[in-house]
C-alpha cells in the first residue's frame, strides 16, 4: 500500500467489504435483502464506525432496512472480529446514505432542463 492511504482508509475498506459479503450470505433478514453498503467511515481510534448504505424501495422500507441493520450490528461486529486481525473492532451504527437518492433526482432534473432547453430551441 502507498504511503500516503492512510490507515483508517484501509481499515474501513476492508470493513466495507467484509461487511458486505457477510450481509449478502449470512443475514437472512427480508428487510436486508436489497441494501448496498456504499461507504464506511471509522473513528481514529477504531471505536466507531458508520456504516452508509442505500436500499431501494420506499422511505418505509428504507427506515426497516436500517432498524434491521443496526438490530443485527453486534452479531456483524462478532463475525468482523473473527475475519479482521484488529486489536478493537469498532462498534457499527448503520446510517441510510441520501446522497445516491439526491443523485438521482438531480440528473433527472438536469435532463428535463436539458429537454426543455431542446423544445425552446425547435
Amino acid at each position: 500500500m502507498p504511503r500516503d492511504y492512510p490507515r483508517g482508509r484501509r481499515i474501513a475498506d476492508q470493513i466495507q467489504r467484509e461487511l458486505s459479503e457477510i450481509i449478502r450470505l449470512e443475514l437472512k433478514d427480508p428487510r436486508i435483502s436489497l441494501v448496498t453498503l456504499t461507504g464506511v467511515e471509522v473513528t481514529n481510534d477504531n471505536a466507531h464506525a458508520k456504516v452508509f448504505f442505500t436500499a431501494f424501495g420506499e422511505p418505509v422500507q428504507q427506515e426497516l432496512a436500517e432498524r434491521a441493520l443496526n438490530h443485527a450490528a453486534g452479531f456483524l461486529r462478532s463475525i468482523l472480529a473473527r475475519r479482521l486481525q484488529l486489536r478493537t473492532v469498532p462498534l457499527l451504527r448503520f446510517k441510510y446514505d441520501e446522497s445516491v437518492e439526491r443523485g438521482m433526482r438531480l440528473s433527472a432534473l438536469i435532463d428535463k432542463a436539458v429537454d426543455a432547453g431542446k423544445d425552446r430551441d425547435c
